[in-house]
């Protein structure tokens, strides 16, 4: 009884703000109960070797609790990429041993359970109707239901219709293209409560474009998915989802669209990928080369360039040496001068639950507690700060824009309370010679920021719109402002149709619309969230 008070009491906490001590109070509110009604000592007990009904709906509801409790929010789409794009060398080994607590507590559980009802006749009258609460109330069997409803929704190409294929003209300049990705570093940290955590990117903010109000879309909230929605201007819906393909292992990601790499190579950019954590994790090393940059290099190759090979964590290199690396990379493509150049990086300061901050932050920052992620968010925000200076006073940011970005919000972290009571926002800063210091507030996504990098850059787009995003530094509504987040995360629950569009010669094939469902929506006005059958 007492096992299954403290697992219940943990389950609670896990899913609410309540502190972790509260575990104790429905612990010995459980036991009470159970020595009340004598559970497992009924006055007629009757023994009967029985397997319980619940036992299969508890170990869904054990990973469901060990996923919220580890990522704060469970992501379905990411949990089946991840299963798709591999998990090689993905760093979490303290992960992996909470994993193995969860299972033999659950074992421990679903063991107490088959013993009460067992020996209490109440026992095995009850859990079978137990065994239907869990399965109605699970989060993942509601989501695979969505999923699955999906196949037969009639909004099944909503997003699909508002698809705008990128440019294909030239540009009418070619400025070089630095993207800083920020591993988890939300804007939300710039709040009052973190104190001076998010200074250094408020200082790099006054420079140029600080665009706020950007949210989170489903499908857009792990790396790879971050990612693709700012290069690629789409939500990241896993290959094959709930088909026979669906834990074959990747060979390219997102093939059937253009992203940001297609474009720059196409122009003529050299393009450069830099991240301190394996390429085989998550499919990054197959992104990157299959939509042609021709460099990419994760912790395999970059290990290989420190001074001191020991000078590692679980996840690959620090942000100290990546970026003195970063530093390289720039001054090799700037003294070829064979045309413009692109490099995107990827950082892990900030990765959840506690991050890695690097020895440069421990000297400036003094002694780390290994598990305050807002050390780990400062120290993030000032390497990013002074890998710009350094970049900048030795003349390499030249007619160059440079865009800085969380990848996504964070998980669960030292702070998570205080920031699920917030409205969460990205962060996004542009700085170039042509972006003069702004401010621009807008309702929108990280899918917006793939066509006003796009813009930034001197292209041309159609309606100021590239994938499902619209420009920022335009006047142009996006699709948030249009019909709000909530009916886009709708729909894109229901959607199949861009699912084929992104993953096509991969996932089975969509079949031939019928000729009126080919035409691309056109938004206007008139369109809104209560818009009735804009397309049959």
């Amino acid at each position: 009884m007492t096992l299954i008070g403290l697992t219940l009491g943990y389950a609670i906490t896990v899913l609410t703000r309540l502190p972790w001590w509260a575990l104790f109070l429905f612990a010995v509110a459980w036991v009470g109960i159970g020595i009340k009604l004598r559970w497992g000592r009924p006055l007629n007990a009757r023994y009967r070797k029985v397997w319980p009904w619940s036992l299969a709906p508890l170990s869904l509801w054990g990973v469901y609790i060990y996923l919220a409790d580890s990522f704060g929010n469970v992501d379905l789409g990411a949990v089946f990429f991840h299963l798709q794009a591999g998990m090689a060398e993905h760093g979490g080994a303290g992960k992996m041993i909470t994993a193995v607590v969860y299972t033999l507590s659950m074992l421990a559980v679903l063991a107490s359970v088959t013993w009460l009802s067992r020996h209490d006749q109440r026992w095995r009258l009850i859990e079978r109707f137990l065994a239907i609460g869990l399965l109605a109330s699970n989060p993942l069997l509601f989501g695979l239901g969505q999923r699955s409803a999906a196949v037969v929704a009639d909004n099944a190409d909503w997003l699909d219709q508002r698809y705008v294929a990128p440019p294909t003209s030239d540009q009418e300049a070619a400025p070089n293209l630095l993207v800083l990705y920020l591993e988890s570093i939300e804007r939300t940290y710039d709040a009052t409560q973190f104190g001076d955590a998010y200074d250094d990117l408020n200082r790099l903010g006054e420079r140029g474009v600080v665009f706020e109000g950007i949210q989170q879309m489903e499908n857009t909230g792990w790396t790879m998915a971050g990612m693709i929605a700012s290069q690629c201007g789409v939500p990241l819906m896993p290959a094959g989802l709930l088909h026979d393909s669906q834990f074959e292992p990747l060979k390219s990601v997102v093939p059937g669209i253009d992203c940001l790499g297609d474009i720059l190579a196409a122009q003529g950019y050299r393009l450069s990928y830099l991240g301190g954590a394996s390429t085989e994790f998550a499919g990054k090393g197959l992104f990157y080369r299959g939509h042609q940059f021709q460099s990419v290099q994760g912790k395999e190759e970059l290990v290989q360039r420190l001074d001191d090979p020991d000078y590692v964590n679980s996840w690959g290199i620090y942000d100290d040496s990546l970026y003195d690396m970063t530093v390289d990379e720039i001054r090799r493509l700037d003294e070829a001068d064979d045309g413009p150049w692109g490099v995107v990086t990827l950082s892990i300061s900030g990765h959840a639950p506690n991050g890695f901050p690097a020895q440069r932050c421990r000297e400036r920052q003094g002694p780390f507690d290994e598990q305050d992620i807002l050390y780990s968010v400062k120290c993030s925000a000032w390497l990013a700060r002074d890998l710009i200076d350094r970049l900048d006073n030795e003349g390499l940011l030249d007619d160059t824009v440079v865009a800085i970005m969380s990848d996504h919000l964070t998980m669960r972290v030292s702070v998570w309370d205080e920031l699920t009571t917030m409205d969460r926002e990205n962060t996004f800063i542009l700085l170039g010679d042509d972006l003069p210091p702004q401010r621009i507030q807008r309702d929108a996504t990280m899918l917006d920021a793939f066509p006003t990098i796009l813009e930034a850059l001197d292209f041309t787009l159609d309606r100021h719109r590239a994938g499902l995003g619209v420009s920022l530094l335009s006047d142009q509504e996006t699709l948030v402002e249009r019909h709000g987040l909530d009916t886009l995360n709708e729909h894109l629950r229901e959607e199949t149709a861009l699912q084929h569009r992104l993953w096509e010669g991969l996932a089975p094939q969509r079949q031939e619309p019928s000729p009126s469902s080919q035409e691309q929506v056109i938004e206007t006005p008139a369109d809104r969230t209560d818009e009735v059958d804009i397309m049959r």
